[in-house]
């Protein structure tokens, strides 16, 4: 933590709140990544914003922060344009870089990229309001697909929208409420099996996967009200129903799709695992929830960082890149790297 410290020469802004749908969640995450950096003893201010000319208003007026720990979700603060605006600043900040943020926010654009890197996931097509029209279970079965499906909005997060439909009768509800969040939506093939997920840290010359994490919802999908409401989901890592051998390739999948997309920082990786113990990417959040009991702190919590280590740890990363990471872990030990990965 001195180390950290000595780095700094003014507070950390934790930046949160936003315009998005995902803005309660935000401020989540804002305040409790807030109080984590208070308690590793670092300097730093929690910045609520609306739009993003709240912060321009701020910068404009010379004020600068060491590092900015991006505790958004969704619209603006994910999508990577945040992040351009930092870096043509030179100001440091947590998570992956803007075309990465873009990517992984784009979710038709990040499936098209993992096929073509050969990274396994459902089956899916993307719908345009445009397009007007609700596909039959005949026309879904020529691409490929069959009920159960999951319907998502293209680019929203915390499961924002999403619906699992497995009557016919029940898409065209479904397909309304996605396009409610947006003009474009996914629907994507329902794996049944486990739902995981792998928080990493670093890129693409040095990278680490968290201990995988298994989510179980009580009572159906892990959607909105099961993942902020206490009770509702229980969670496990190491996972209760992988072995660790399951476990390491659930790793190494998770870290194809988070390099293909061309991440750094850190990011999570959502995934479920069929009852033949075959994994499949779901998708690559760039800013993940990051409150107390959020997914990646659960993660760190199984590798043993608390979350105000965790934090500051981030921060660290944002301020010194991947060597740092390397000179953590000496020089390699827990590191996991895909040999041939690129960005």
């Amino acid at each position: 933590m001195d180390r950290l410290r000595a780095a700094l020469g003014s507070p950390v802004w934790v930046l949160c709140g936003g315009d998005s749908p995902e803005r309660e969640v935000s401020l989540r995450s804002g305040r409790g990544v807030f109080e984590a950096l208070r308690l590793a003893g670092m300097p730093c201010e929690l910045v609520e914003v609306e739009g993003l000319s709240d912060l321009l208003g701020r910068l404009r007026s010379g004020d600068r922060p060491s590092c900015a720990f991006v505790a958004l979700h969704g619209g603006w603060g994910e999508d990577g344009r945040l992040q351009a605006l930092l870096r043509s600043l030179g100001i440091p900040y947590t998570g992956p870089n803007p075309a990465s943020c873009h990517l992984c926010m784009d979710k038709p654009f990040a499936k098209a990229v993992f096929e073509l890197a050969g990274v396994p996931t459902p089956r899916w097509i993307c719908l345009s309001r445009e397009a007007g029209f609700v596909p039959s279970e005949d026309h879904l079965g020529s691409l490929g697909l069959s009920l159960p499906l999951v319907v998502k909005p293209a680019s929203q997060g915390s499961t924002v929208g999403v619906s699992v439909v497995e009557d016919i009768g029940d898409l065209p509800s479904a397909l309304e409420l996605a396009f409610s969040y947006g003009d474009s939506i996914l629907l994507e093939s329902y794996v049944a099996g486990l739902e995981i997920t792998v928080a990493v840290v670093g890129g693409p010359s040095l990278a680490l996967a968290l201990p995988p994490v298994e989510i179980s919802p009580r009572g159906g999908l892990y959607d909105y009200a099961h993942k902020y409401t206490p009770g509702m989901t229980e969670y496990f890592s190491p996972p209760r129903s992988l072995d660790a051998l399951a476990s390491e390739g659930v790793k190494e999948v998770a870290l194809r799709a988070y390099l293909a997309l061309g991440c750094d920082g850190y990011g999570r990786v959502d995934l479920r695992v069929d009852a033949e113990g075959r994994p499949f990417v779901l998708e690559v959040n760039a800013a993940p929830g990051m409150t107390q009991t959020s997914l990646v702190p659960k993660a760190a919590a199984a590798a043993g960082l608390s979350f105000p280590e965790l934090s500051a740890l981030l921060v660290l990363l944002a301020l010194e890149g991947e060597a740092f990471l390397e000179g953590l872990f000496g020089g390699g030990r827990g590191i996991r790297t895909p040999e041939g990965s690129s960005p």
